[in-house]
């Protein structure tokens, strides 16, 4: 049999994982990458001897990591060194600290010794959401092509557990009492660029996946699966081409045949895989009224997530902060409509601060190391002019770093520093209004109704990536990458193994350890 070429646009995650799927399955495989390295939002940045994730700094559901790499023959210990952590995380609010850990009995002591009468909340949250998740699941494994597709017996059976009238906040109410405790439940929200009272019920399994199934360091960074999966899939023959942009996806009716690089030259094509950021992919990749359904009207029309304001410190000192820090605002609700309905900045500005130096001493020379500081922002939707903007901003979160976080004398242990913001996202990384976690993930933006894995427009055309089913976030990305591939496949009478089922986990509030 002909092997069908594929041609990827995009070296992030997805275009990554469908790399490896597809060419371990015999597929031509020629990955398009516009940077100088694969990754994309969790690839690398590298200051003199100093090295940070762009995005995304901790690894969730590694079970999806593993399925997908043992899809292929893989381990993925055979390529990476993982770090469990435990605890996972600080929490910093305005008048306590909140230590949250991967072991049940660990977090019932933590919660009723912060905030006293709430342990048998967390008993409910525990059991409660094991279930949710058990029924939510599978939503995550599937393709949804056509309406149909959500009458399917396991779509039915999530329903009840989407939380269709209700926000990830709202149900943390129905267990704990504190506001700030619901906060510690419910800020992982910010993983989908969503303020916690705006984001759907379901959304609550995020807090109890990280509980239930613990977080990750990947040791070098994130970065460095992306790595991996570039290595194997030039294993089983695909062709990765970095430094390599793609200008044009190029079509003849219902068909796309190839695209068009920056270069000029041209590249044919018997499946083009679109994993790049969806938005500015169909905004910028095919020519002027060539989609029928994704027009620059109907792109304009969506709800996006919003963007980061994110800086990159080499410091010549190791502070004792956690690997993980999350510091709220004073009054985080106000800050959040700030962000998502005045698209203003609020000095009093929550920070998420990564110190993987404590955890990795390799991402910086002896002594040092490699800071990360996240803030949420409004994506460039709003008049927020970052030329001006940019040294004030970066001036007081340097500022909230000293006063907040305990990084008394900061600026003076600078030697190296980036800073991205919203602008940034959009110019220099091409995403779509600097929203960095890509379209929202609202109720009318998911399932059927977000853009789907295999892309309506054309007959040969497939999505990976934060942008399609089953949205953003590093597994889902993956996720995604294995339906495509699937469907790929399928297309092709290629044998698919069916979904994994939900690994059993031992956390001990949860049902399944009943």
């Amino acid at each position: 049999m002909k092997r069908r070429t594929v041609v990827i646009v995009g070296g992030g995650p997805g275009g990554l994982a469908s790399a490896m799927l597809l060419a371990h399955k015999g597929f031509r495989v020629t990955l398009l990458e516009k940077e100088p390295e694969v990754g994309g939002r969790s690839g690398a940045v590298t200051l003199g001897d100093y090295r940070f994730d762009i995005g995304s700094t901790l690894l969730l559901m590694k079970f999806i990591l593993d399925e997908i790499f043992a899809g292929v023959g893989k381990r993925p210990e055979d390529y990476l060194q993982f770090a469990p952590l435990d605890p996972m995380y600080r929490l910093d609010f305005k008048e306590r600290s909140l230590t949250l850990s991967s072991r049940f009995e660990e977090n019932l002591r933590e919660i009723e010794r912060v905030f006293p009468g709430n342990a048998a909340g967390y008993r409910r949250f525990a059991r409660d959401e094991q279930r949710r998740l058990e029924r939510l699941y599978p939503c995550l494994q599937q393709s949804f092509s056509s309406p149909l597709s959500l009458l399917r017996p396991s779509v039915l059976g999530a329903l009840p557990h989407v939380g269709l009238f209700s926000s990830v906040f709202d149900e943390m109410g129905r267990y704990f009492d504190h506001d700030d405790l619901k906060m510690a439940l419910s800020f992982q929200t910010a993983y989908l660029g969503m303020a916690p009272w705006d984001c759907p019920g379901g959304f609550a399994i995020i807090p109890y996946v990280e509980h239930a199934y613990g977080i990750y360091h990947v040791m070098g960074g994130l970065n460095q699966i992306c790595l991996a999966m570039k290595h194997i899939a030039t294993e089983f023959g695909a062709e990765i081409r970095t430094g390599t942009a793609v200008e044009q996806v190029l079509v003849n009716g219902r068909r796309c045949t190839g695209v068009r690089l920056a270069d000029g030259s041209t590249l044919a094509a018997d499946e083009v895989v679109i994993a790049s950021d969806f938005a500015w992919s169909m905004e910028r990749l095919f020519a002027p009224g060539v989609l029928r359904t994704w027009t620059p009207q109907r792109l304009a029309r969506k709800r996006y997530s919003c963007s980061t304001f994110m800086l990159y410190l080499g410091l010549d000192t190791i502070y004792p902060t956690p690997h993980h820090n999350f510091i709220f605002a004073d009054d985080y609700r106000r800050e959040m409509s700030a962000l998502f309905t005045d698209g203003g900045l609020s000095d009093d500005v929550s920070l998420y601060v990564c110190n993987p130096s404590v955890t990795d001493p390799g991402l910086a020379p002896p002594g040092h190391s490699a800071l990360y500081v996240l803030a949420l922002v409004a994506n460039n939707a709003a008049a927020i002019d970052w030329e001006t903007q940019r040294e004030r901003f970066y001036a007081h979160v340097l500022d909230r770093l000293e006063q907040r976080a305990g990084l008394h004398g900061l600026r003076e242990h600078i030697r190296e520093e980036r800073v991205i913001t919203p602008q940034d996202w959009e110019e220099r990384l091409h995403i779509y209004r600097g929203a960095a976690f890509n379209l929202a993930h609202s109720l009318d933006q998911l399932l059927y109704v977000r853009p789907r894995n295999r892309f309506d427009e054309f007959d040969n055309c497939y999505l990976a990536g934060g942008g399609t089913s089953p949205g953003s976030g590093f597994p889902t990305i993956l996720e995604s990458a294995r339906i495509t591939s699937n469907l790929l496949c399928a297309a092709h009478g290629l044998p698919i193994a069916p979904p994994e089922a939900l690994p059993h986990n031992v956390f001990s509030g949860g049902a399944s350890a009943a």
